[in-house]
């Protein structure tokens, strides 16, 4: 028997195969499915059988891909928002063997109306499964979003309390192998460790430790979830499977005079303090990073790119990570160094930044002409601000410039820096002169000893 997990950079996606006597399965597959075949390969095995734990809202699965390049059936959960042209509906107690493996079917809903969970068993212990995909259902730490469904709020998470409670009675020795780990959109609390059990649950995730029905649903409905809006795109796409993505991740380089008239967005994926220090103009700030996370709040996936990177790999990689949550339109890649751009007479810009003196001489002067825009998420603004900072998240940025004035100058910030790089390029680019970016921002902040207030606390802004 062989059992790998594969991590998908930024997304913190987790997809596993495993297999047992020449045969193997895939679970959650990601868009870019060579590294199943290659695993299968390396173990002398071929893939049979392909489950999807649920509808996937944050990245392509790759099942159809892999299904054509493997023969293999792919396999869904019943009562998806439609039929699933490339999958076959799988129900409650259906058993697929695999060698001396036997995976049996749990429907599991709550995060989404089609999610299931598959226990495993091994034929030498066939009274209690050795372990369980738990696909969005149960996370190390934490449990999956109920809010998809906000016409039927109480009903869904409702749906999940019982599907936590069947996933409790597989047994303490139960391993959990969720979808996700820490830093996905999919949960604010997740353990940043990856190995867990029932019983490690059982004892310390908090959401278990709600043994009432009534308060789980209270707690679930009092949670606060972003929705990027390339999330609709990838549930409609998963519905019919997206098309398989580029053999090969690998951008044509451009030169500088390629840039002349472009119509694609200048994406600079190096890191935050190069944005900082000389940046093409009219360029966005998005670190390689942070792609997955934000290209979807900005563009739509269909909107053509050119990279500005540090090394060609990093095209490579940005367009791989691009391509995952459908954005195929990479139209090439700068990796010419901003000294090199100036020598050539290129110009280029640096931005603004400033220390946590002087946003506190601002703060205490709380002037009309100048405003402290905070671009952490809800949550976290939730615990505590800068008093008179205005919240928007990063994220939804794009769509609020109308909320700010242009005449005002803007200081940018969040808990580090690197969103607030991100929110000034967005600014920038929408026609405001005056933005700099408060470097160390809130860590900066606390560590000078100054005090934050809860937003109910705030003196008006």
């Amino acid at each position: 028997m062989f059992f790998e997990k594969i991590k998908t950079k930024g997304l913190a996606h987790l997809s596993y195969i495993l297999g047992s006597q020449r045969s193997a399965v895939v679970v959650d597959p990601r868009r870019d499915v060579d590294i199943y075949l290659e695993v299968a390969g390396k173990w002398g095995c071929r893939i049979t059988h392909i489950f999807e734990t649920h509808r996937n809202e944050d990245l392509l699965s790759g099942a159809k891909q892999l299904a054509e390049l493997s023969g293999a059936d792919v396999h869904h959960g019943p009562n998806a928002a439609a039929d699933i042209a490339y999958a076959k509906v799988i129900h409650e107690g259906e058993k697929i063997s695999c060698g001396d493996l036997r995976l049996e079917v749990l429907e599991t809903p709550g995060h989404t109306d089609d999610s299931i969970s598959l226990a495993v068993f091994d034929r030498s212990f066939e009274h209690s499964p050795v372990g369980v995909f738990t696909g969005d259902a149960l996370f190390v730490g934490d449990v999956g979003r109920t809010d998809f469904y906000p016409e039927r709020a109480e009903e869904v998470a409702g749906l999940l309390f019982e599907s936590l409670q069947k996933l409790c009675a597989l047994g303490d020795q139960a391993m959990i192998w969720p979808a996700h780990g820490a830093g996905s959109v999919c949960g604010d609390n997740m353990a940043d460790r990856e190995l867990s059990s029932i019983g490690h649950e059982r004892m310390n995730n908090p959401l278990l430790q709600i043994g009432n029905r009534a308060a789980f649903i209270e707690h679930k409905l009092l949670e606060h979830h972003d929705h990027p809006p390339y999330f609709k795109v990838m549930e409609k796409l998963n519905l019919v499977g997206a098309q398989a993505p580029p053999r090969v991740f690998a951008p044509d380089p451009l030169d500088p005079d390629d840039l002349e008239g472009t119509d694609s967005v200048i994406l600079d994926v190096r890191g935050v303090t190069n944005y900082l220090g000389a940046h093409i103009p009219n360029s966005f700030a998005l670190p390689e990073e942070m792609l997955s996370a934000f290209a979807g709040w900005i563009w739509a996936p269909d909107q053509h790119l050119i990279l500005v990177v540090t090394e060609p790999e990093q095209a490579s990689e940005s367009a791989r990570q691009l391509s995952r949550i459908g954005f195929d339109n990479v139209d090439g890649y700068l990796s010419v160094s901003l000294t090199e751009w100036a020598v050539a007479g290129q110009s280029f810009v640096a931005s603004d930044v400033v220390d946590t003196v002087t946003v506190a001489s601002r703060v205490s002067a709380a002037s009309d002409g100048w405003l402290l825009l905070d671009v952490r998420s809800a949550a976290e603004a939730a615990s505590g601000m800068i008093d008179g900072a205005l919240n928007i998240y990063v994220g939804e940025l794009t769509q609020r410039l109308s909320e700010l004035s242009r005449a005002r100058k803007i200081t940018v910030m969040c808990a580090s820096g690197a969103r607030a790089t991100i929110a000034a390029s967005i600014l920038e680019n929408g026609g405001f002169k005056e933005v700099d970016v408060f470097l160390g921002s809130l860590g900066a902040w606390t560590a000078a000893g100054h005090e934050i207030c809860k937003p109910n606390e705030k003196a008006g802004h």
